[in-house]
């Protein structure tokens, strides 16, 4: 599949990540559907790429804010044949801390966005995929998800974030199985300490010295790196059932 012929959603595309995958897709001739709940700027991101980009209001956790942006999204570009799911949240907490056990929302909560979350976009995106036609090598579409480092070493104060980012990165080959039937693709990444809104929060220092961590390059992921790779996955055919790290070969510490 070729970026030029594709019509993606990009959950979580109002910035960080997904903001760089549009950014990309568009300039290599894609069209691309922005699923944020960030208004403003998933507006003003849309009106800057112009008509080939729409934006819609979502929560990933809802079915039926999702079952509209994709409704939307056909009746607007004609189908849908890629989706690129990086709407998450990177919220910390201990099991245990001074004010007592984690609440049990507060786990629900970010298990349901990233992983629910990602769970729904998958589902009702596939449904609408089945009924593409295939191209030359007879594929109907890609997806690609985002996990995360953390899924393989969580630190101390990520149980909700591991636990839900290893959650996308289990359903990864069960779902490519089902999905290789249907001519769908699904391939999961899992980036390392990315240069996105949830670290420029922190002191530069703060962010020069997890830069520093990491191996090779020894910097903090740009976001860029991770839409070349999603661009690649979509590329590739022979991409499947799998999940990469982007990570410059760290391995995160305890804590």
């Amino acid at each position: 599949m070729k970026v030029q012929d594709c019509i993606a959603v990009v959950t979580g595309g109002a910035s960080g990540l997904g903001e760089a995958t549009v950014r990309n897709l568009v300039s290599g001739g894609a069209r691309a559907a922005i699923l944020d709940i960030q208004v403003d700027k998933g507006e003003t991101l849309a009106n800057e790429l112009g008509d080939n980009v729409i934006f819609t209001n979502a929560d990933v956790t809802s079915e039926e804010n999702v079952q509209a942006a994709i409704d939307k999204t056909v009746d607007t570009f004609g189908g849908i044949n890629c989706v690129i799911n990086c709407a998450g949240v990177g919220d910390p907490g201990k099991l245990l801390s001074k004010r007592g056990p984690m609440p049990l929302d507060f786990f629900n909560k970010v298990v349901g966005i990233n992983l629910v979350g990602t769970f729904n976009v998958i589902r009702l995106a596939v449904e609408k995929m089945v009924n593409n036609t295939p191209n030359e090598d007879g594929e109907k579409g890609v997806i690609v998800n985002t996990a995360s480092v953390a899924a393989f070493d969580g630190q101390i104060g990520q149980p909700a974030y591991a636990a839900s980012k290893a959650g996308v990165v289990g359903m990864t080959l069960p779902i490519a199985r089902e999905c290789a039937s249907y001519a769908i693709r699904v391939v999961t990444i899992a980036p390392g300490l990315f240069n996105t809104p949830m670290l420029e929060i922190l002191p530069e220092e703060a962010r020069e010295a997890l830069g520093k961590m990491i191996p090779f390059p020894s910097r903090l992921g740009k976001p860029h790196e991770y839409a070349q790779l999603a661009q690649h996955i979509i590329e590739n055919t022979m991409l499947n059932g799998e999940c990469i790290r982007l990570d410059g070969a760290i391995r995160m510490a305890p804590r």
